[in-house]
């Protein structure tokens, strides 16, 4: 599946987050796309680096993660095929809130966040449908983020 492939558009049009755009958002979207494989223990993103990206898995899984200092990473949630990765690259400073690192033999799609940010500038409606659906998306993973952590207190 390549970006400029229709079936990215059919795929991202069947997707629970991306369906009900318009067919010239979907490819506006799909343009953006980049398609990449890692394999395990590889790290997509740190917190507090540039967030220029977001991800959508495909096939494997990936770690959400919180650094710690002197302990393991506090692991937040495993994402897998069909989710949704990052959404920092939406909300300024644009800089990961958290760290993610493949735990198997991932295949990934790459969005180049810049570009869509300036899509949704250019196309309000995009840029208010995106904000909307990766707003549920910043309230699961803060939930998890908080399960986590309440589940790792409670183990201390």
């Amino acid at each position: 599946m390549t970006a400029t492939d229709e079936s990215l558009v059919d795929y991202l049009a069947k997707h629970p987050v991306f369906s009900g755009l318009t067919q010239q958002q979907l490819r506006s979207i799909a343009s953006f796309a980049s398609q990449s494989e890692v394999g395990p223990g590889h790290r997509l993103f740190r917190r507090d680096d540039d967030a220029t990206h977001f991800f959508l898995v495909l096939r494997g899984s990936v770690s959400v993660e919180v650094p710690s200092i002197d302990e393991d990473p506090l692991k937040i949630q495993t994402v897998r095929d069909g989710s949704l990765l990052g959404w920092s690259w939406l909300i300024p400073p644009y800089r990961w809130s958290f760290d993610a690192r493949a735990e198997t033999a991932t295949s990934l799609l790459a969005f180049d966040g810049e570009k869509l940010r300036m899509a949704g500038e250019s196309d309000p409606k995009l840029g208010y449908q995106l904000l909307k659906r990766f707003a549920v998306l910043m309230a699961e993973r803060l939930n998890a983020a908080r399960m986590a952590a309440m589940r790792n207190y409670a183990g201390a």
